[in-house]
């Protein structure tokens, strides 16, 4: 059987219900101390016209992702759910193969009356 051509469809990188703990937030009460978080990014590829072959290299890493922003939401304080959805993106975006990438972060402990709070963003990849 012979590999599917590339340029019949396309090809999206699902990374579903993340849980990180970072230091977020404006108000005092979530300074110095972490909440967890739930991340969600959906990246669609181009795609070429050649075979996809069946190799790591074909294609964008979903655990280097993984990693990415593991190691982000660890590293420092961010203020704004807004402004990790934007980072997120940003190091989705840094691979040209991505044409855009949505984004959801939701904050999952914040409010007693409500499961999630949160924001959800889409970019596109304007380097390729």
């Amino acid at each position: 059987m012979s590999a599917a051509r590339a340029n019949n469809g396309s090809r999206r990188i699902l990374i579903r219900d993340l849980i990180v703990h970072c230091e977020i937030g404006v108000f005092p009460h979530e300074h110095g101390k972490t909440q967890r978080v739930r991340i969600n990014a959906t990246l669609a590829l181009t795609e070429g016209d050649h075979a996809i072959e069946d190799k790591l290299s074909a294609t964008v890493s979903y655990s280097d992702i993984i990693d990415q922003i593991q190691a982000m939401a660890a590293r420092r304080r961010i203020n704004l759910v807004e402004t990790l959805a934007e980072r997120v993106a940003e190091l989705c975006l840094v691979d040209h193969r991505v044409r855009s990438v949505r984004v959801r972060v939701e904050k999952l402990d914040i409010y007693a009356d409500s499961t999630i709070v949160g924001v959800e963003i889409e970019r596109f990849n304007h380097r390729r």
